[in-house]
């Protein structure tokens, strides 16, 4: 889930961005309502956590324009703006919910899972191919209702496969969306085999279908079907 925080006080921003890394967010900082508006156009975010306060732009005239130009990204205001007045303007120019600072930190998180499962279908959150069946929004992955752990890197991956399920995944394109590691100056082939090798065992060791396919020369291929 790729998470935007506009922020502009730098250890909140920090604090904020490291606490959602654990919980397995991909996160953006933007440090004033200027960069955050060129980041809310210029890429997809699932969410976005917006600060009031803001030098230049304001968050309110972030969340004005961005709902004007029919953006409906989830946002989530944090402030220090407690008044009713406040959360009333916040709410009515376009966002989902309000939490004043300081606030828990499991609180947010479980705002932002609220307003993710509220703005994504079924169908977006929930991935499978036969019986291989993965939950973005929980995390969990099971194999003929069988749960299968995986580490972070693991679940990351193979919910990359099943976006492209049936389709061929090069090597360049795991390097680019999934370790989004684009400028390595070393390659990355023999960390991508490492994690290709133990996410095939788990996902097909004991199942008669094998479904995570090498496709010899050209890259890897996530199919009930040989290549």
């Amino acid at each position: 889930m790729n998470v935007l925080i506009i922020e502009d006080e730098r250890k909140v921003a920090r604090a904020l961005a490291d606490g959602l890394e654990r919980e397995h967010f991909a996160v953006t900082v933007a440090a004033n309502g200027e960069d955050g508006f060129f980041l809310i156009n210029a890429r997809p975010f699932d969410i976005i956590l917006l600060d009031l306060n803001l030098p230049g732009r304001d968050g309110i005239e972030v969340l004005s324009t961005m709902r004007q130009k029919g953006i409906r990204t989830p946002v989530l205001i944090l402030t220090a703006r407690d008044a009713v007045e406040s959360k009333v303007t916040g709410l009515e120019s376009g966002a989902d919910d309000y939490l004043v600072k300081p606030f828990a930190f499991p609180e947010l998180v479980a705002r932002m899972r609220v307003l993710l499962r509220r703005g994504r279908s079924d169908a977006e959150t929930h991935r499978s191919l036969g019986d291989l069946e993965l939950d973005i929004m929980t995390r969990k992955v099971s194999r003929a209702h069988r749960p299968i752990q995986l580490t972070t890197k693991e679940f990351d991956l193979l919910e990359f496969f099943l976006r492209n399920k049936n389709r061929i995944v090069s090597r360049e394109m795991l390097v680019q969306d999934v370790w989004s590691d684009i400028g390595r100056a070393t390659p990355l082939d023999n960390v991508i085999d490492v994690h290709i090798a133990h996410l095939r065992r788990k996902i097909d060791e004991g199942f008669p279908v094998r479904l995570l396919h090498t496709v010899r020369g050209v890259g890897f291929l996530l199919s009930e079907s040989q290549p």
